[in-house]
C-alpha cells in the first residue's frame, strides 16, 4: 500500500484566506487570564436552551449550538475570540453541521450567530453589558465584539442572582434594549419564542430561561 499525496496545482493568482490561513483546528482554544469553568448553573441553562431551540422553519441539519465555545471572529488576528455562554447559528450547509468543532471560526464558517446569551455573574456583569472602561491595549469586550464586529441581531443576558432577562437586538450600528416585554419575547424570522419559565428541570425547580 502507497500513501498518495493530493497534488495542488499551480497558480498565479493568490489563493482564499479560507485555504490559506489555519483552519479552526489550529487555532488555541484556550482563554489565557479567564478565572475558573462555568458553574453548574451554566451548564444545565445551556443544555436547557440546546434542547428547546429547535425553530420550526429550519431544519436540524442547518442549526448550531454552542456553549463555552470560542468564537473566532478576526481573520486578520487570531488571538481575538469572544466565548459566549450559549449561542445558536441558522442557516448552515448540512457539510457545516457535519463537523465537531473544536471552536467557531466565523470566516470558514461563513455565517455569523444569531442569537448570544450571556448568564451574568458579578464578575462578568461589566463586561457583558457593555460598561467597563476598555484599556485600548487589550481586546475589545464582548459587548463591543457581539455589537460592533459579529453585528449579532440578538443579544440577550439573564441573571440568576435577580431572574432579570434583558434582551437587545441590533438597531443600525447599536443594541437597543427591548422594554416591557415581560418575560416574554417573540423572534419572528425563527418563528420561536424566548422567555422566563419557571419550572423543574435536572430535578431542580427554579426560574430558567
Amino acid at each position: 500500500m502507497a500513501i498518495q499525496l493530493k497534488e495542488i496545482p499551480y497558480t498565479e493568482e493568490p489563493l482564499p484566506p479560507s485555504q490559506v490561513l489555519p483552519t479552526m483546528y489550529d487555532l488555541p482554544d484556550e482563554e489565557v487570564g479567564q478565572s475558573g469553568m462555568p458553574d453548574i448553573f451554566h451548564v444545565w441553562q445551556a443544555r436547557l436552551l440546546d434542547e428547546t431551540f429547535i425553530p420550526p422553519n429550519y431544519k436540524l441539519n442547518e442549526i448550531f449550538t454552542a456553549s463555552d465555545l470560542n468564537i473566532y471572529y478576526d481573520v486578520h488576528n487570531f488571538n481575538q475570540y469572544k466565548r459566549p455562554d450559549w449561542f445558536a447559528v441558522v442557516g448552515l450547509s448540512k457539510k457545516a453541521t457535519t463537523e465537531m468543532r473544536l471552536s467557531y471560526v466565523t470566516w470558514q464558517e461563513g455565517l455569523d450567530p444569531l442569537i448570544v446569551v450571556e448568564l451574568l455573574s458579578p464578575s462578568t456583569e461589566k463586561d457583558d453589558l457593555g460598561k467597563r472602561l476598555r484599556d485600548v491595549r487589550k481586546p475589545p469586550t464582548k459587548w463591543e465584539v457581539y455589537e460592533q464586529f459579529l453585528r449579532i441581531p440578538y443579544y440577550v443576558v439573564f441573571s440568576r442572582y435577580t431572574n432579570e432577562l434583558r434582551i437587545f437586538t441590533l438597531s443600525g450600528a447599536r443594541y437597543e434594549e427591548v422594554r416591557d416585554h415581560g418575560g416574554r419575547f417573540w423572534i419572528e424570522t425563527l418563528k420561536l419564542g424566548l422567555g422566563i419559565w419557571q419550572g423543574r428541570y435536572l430535578n431542580h425547580d427554579r426560574l430558567w430561561l
